[in-house]
């Protein structure tokens, strides 16, 4: 749970979330906010915002027990759909604001003062870029993870089938 934790903030996530997820991915039962305070030796307030960002980026879930009227919480085990999550929810946090930017900058270029050709060519290669980025995702969410992991597992030889298709001198965007 510390290593994740370490891992967490190399990742950009608060280290008390990370070990809290930790804590409840490798958790035997759902547990509620006071177990999870006392396990770790966290204030109750840190566990309790922790679990907040944790739900909201629907990594953990709150589950009923019966006969007890606290919150209990259990992760996400499942390694795909923890990956989706992030996945989504750093394209709703990052990727789409990007999208909206280039996209209101490529507007603004063709009015008033023309742009040097070579700003010009940038931004058009940015907006190829994060369009051709974004537009994989999208087609990635409709593919089943195993076969995502036959993909991944393939690595080098889907590099090295490329060098085959596609014409010579194309740029990354242009593919």
């Amino acid at each position: 749970m510390l290593r994740w934790g370490d891992l967490g903030s190399q990742w950009g996530v608060n280290r008390s979330i990370a070990q809290i997820q930790a804590l409840l991915i490798l958790s035997e039962t759902a547990l509620n906010a006071e177990e999870i305070a006392e396990k770790l030796g966290m204030a109750r307030s840190n566990v309790s915002n922790s679990l907040k960002e944790l739900l909201a980026w629907k990594l953990i879930r709150r589950v009923p027990v019966l006969g007890d009227r606290r919150d209990f919480f259990e992760a996400e085990t499942d390694m795909w759909q923890m990956a989706n999550r992030v996945a989504q929810g750093r394209k709703e946090r990052e990727i789409d604001p990007m999208l909206a930017a280039i996209d209101a900058a490529m507007a603004e270029a063709g009015k008033g003062q023309p742009l040097h050709p070579t700003v010009a060519r940038r931004l058009e290669d940015m907006h190829g870029f994060i369009h051709t980025v974004e537009g994989w995702y999208r087609q990635m969410l409709n593919v089943p993870p195993h076969q995502i992991m036959r993909l991944i597992k393939l690595g080098a030889k889907v590099v090295g089938l490329l060098k085959f298709v596609g014409s010579k001198g194309e740029t990354p965007t242009e593919q």
